[in-house]
């Protein structure tokens, strides 16, 4: 059996530190370069089962900066960007519709345009029911809202705009 000399056992301690100090390096590199999974806005959001949308109203989702409606059985998730210049477009419960507080767009409650400056309904995002049962609001991708034209929906004004400068 020979002996090691002091000298080479040195030079194998650091190597073999050179190489954990490479392994670590690698390893911290891996998870800070490897693509995740997108949390919050710009991925999938999750959200409500579908009976819990009311036939003729409308459900804020805060995280998905959307709003969820039921159109004839079908449940849509529309953005709540204006598609005029972006301001965020609330629910007016005493009109029954979406007004724009900037330059006084309106939506009906399927997104489609009404009024104003906006160049077409409100967008919408893709959904779909998860396994759990839950719609899943992916923000990470949008539709453009339809364009100009007659509505799909037959529901009048109910009463008073909220925008200030609505007519």
């Amino acid at each position: 059996m020979s002996t090691m000399k002091r000298r080479r056992f040195l030079s194998h301690l650091w190597q073999a530190g050179a190489a954990l100090v490479a392994l670590a390096g690698a390893w911290t590199s891996w998870d800070l370069l490897r693509p995740g999974e997108a949390k919050g806005f710009g991925g999938k959001i999750r959200t409500v089962p579908p009976a819990a949308i009311p036939e003729n109203g409308v459900i804020e989702i805060a995280a998905a900066r959307a709003y969820l409606v039921n159109i004839g059985g079908e449940v849509v998730a529309l953005s709540q960007k204006c598609t005029h210049l972006g301001c965020r477009v609330p629910w007016c419960e005493s009109s029954s519709a979406f007004e724009c507080p900037c330059h006084g767009s309106v939506f009906n409650r399927a997104g489609e345009y009404r009024a104003g400056p906006a160049p077409r309904g409100m967008d919408r995002h893709p959904i779909e029911v998860g396994t759990d049962g839950l719609i899943y609001i992916d923000t990470g991708s949008t539709e453009d809202g339809p364009p100009p034209g007659p509505e799909t929906i037959d529901e009048p004004v109910t009463g008073p705009n909220c925008a200030q400068g609505a007519e």
